[in-house]
């Protein structure tokens, strides 16, 4: 059995380059015994569970051949497809985590997040992210047309971005007291969100932080339950 954890692939139609590179990736792994975890922004904007499209249909005939296949995918959501839910998931057989998951593999119990949480000096991104993320505001969005939900989703877009112009590197980073409290009750943190990958060592525990899917590669990680030290290195996946 293989555990492959990516995350931040916002998947478009307008970066088709990044579409086949996951579409590479399932085949990759769809032989492996694999389970699948993708920690947050697989899309890049999510408008519904009700959207279809032909790009969006390849995605999902490749995840049913993966999961006929006799592997199995988890998914997280992330800032930009916080909107993505059961519905959509069940195309597929796969499995919709909570924002904060613990899995255990070999002897280490790992937390698995998307990130934005524990960027908590970023204080307008969190105070927004209570806001849209209220149950009662997202069922009356759902209940919208899709192309009054598409404009709204690039609007945010289209603020995010000019927000995180002038916000400092710092506050847009994660917040140290934030990374040592996610890891009292865990042995390993394994999140994506700040496009900043590396592994960090806090007090002699991981920090994994995947990396964004850029043109031509990414950085995933893989991980051999079978392997009691777990060989935590990220790896370079390459489209």
């Amino acid at each position: 059995m293989t555990y492959l954890f990516i995350a931040d692939l916002h998947l478009s139609p307008d970066h088709p380059r990044l579409v086949r590179g996951f579409l590479d990736l399932l085949d990759a792994y769809k032989n492996n015994n694999t389970q699948l975890y993708i920690l947050g922004d697989w899309f890049n904007a999510w408008i519904g569970d009700d959207y279809s499209a032909p790009w969006l249909d390849e995605i999902i005939t490749a995840l049913k051949q993966f999961n006929d296949a006799g592997n199995q995918i988890y998914f997280l959501s992330g800032n930009r497809d916080f909107a993505l839910g059961k519905t959509f998931l069940q195309k597929f057989d796969g499995t919709l985590l909570n924002d904060i998951e613990y899995l255990k593999i070999a002897h280490s119990i790992i937390r698995l997040e998307h990130g934005d949480l524990l960027c908590t000096d970023d204080v307008s991104y969190q105070k927004f992210r209570k806001i849209i993320r209220n149950p009662l505001l997202l069922g009356f969005l759902k209940k919208m047309p899709l192309s009054f939900r598409q404009k709204l989703a690039n609007g945010f877009r289209k603020k995010s971005q000019q927000a995180n112009q002038i916000k400092s590197y710092d506050v847009m980073d994660v917040n140290q007291h934030a990374v040592e409290l996610a890891l009292s009750d865990a042995d390993i943190l394994i999140h994506g969100h700040t496009h900043r990958p590396q592994i960090h060592d806090v007090h002699g525990k991981p920090r994994i932080v995947l990396g964004d899917w850029r043109e031509h590669e990414a950085l995933i990680l893989e991980l051999d339950p079978q392997n009691p030290e777990l060989n935590l290195k990220l790896k370079k996946w390459h489209y």
